[in-house]
């Protein structure tokens, strides 16, 4: 039994001697004030999940009664495209590649930019077996689901990396 206790100490040892760290909680500046996200797609679910992953990050949520004096992170647009990646001995489509791009950017209440325009890619591959139609669309439904998750965490980190660097330089 002290084998193995050694070999864990062992292993946390060299995990911590490495400079590895799991990633902290998202931490706005709290300046910020209230949020609104613009979607420039009103019927895609980003603009939902980047609220609600600011709302967990601590950010007030934008009201009718404030105005104008509110912080915007603004989804400038989105883009979907499906290559075709490999053909079976027929011609037809195998695999493709999903491909989600979105550019945003934030702005303070007062209009300043915190965080300039920039554009997040993600993609992951599918298999599309030729007889199975219906497989490949659920398929491809979960990976859009998947990635419009990952593309709101993505953004979110994003923007806690820019604003954590300028909270540093201004201290």
């Amino acid at each position: 039994m002290k084998p193995r206790l050694a070999v864990v100490a062992l292993i946390a040892a060299l995990l911590t001697g490495c400079g590895f760290h799991l990633r902290g909680a998202l931490n706005l500046p709290e300046h910020l004030g209230p949020v609104r996200v613009l979607a420039s797609d009103h019927a895609s679910p980003l603009g939902d999940l980047l609220a609600d992953g600011l709302r967990r990050a601590g950010a007030q949520a934008a009201t009718a009664a404030d105005g104008d004096n509110v912080a915007t992170l603004e989804v400038v647009s989105e883009h979907w495209a499906d290559t075709p990646i490999s053909n079976d001995p027929f011609g037809r489509a195998q695999e493709y590649m999903v491909r989600y791009a979105v550019v945003f950017t934030l702005r303070r209440a007062d209009g300043r930019v915190a965080v300039p325009q920039q554009a997040v890619e993600l993609s992951r591959d599918y298999l599309t077996p030729a007889l199975d139609s219906v497989g490949r669309l659920s398929e491809r439904e979960r990976l859009v689901d998947e990635l419009q998750k990952e593309m709101a965490r993505a953004i979110l980190r994003r923007v806690d990396a820019v604003t954590t660097s300028k909270e540093e330089v201004v201290q």
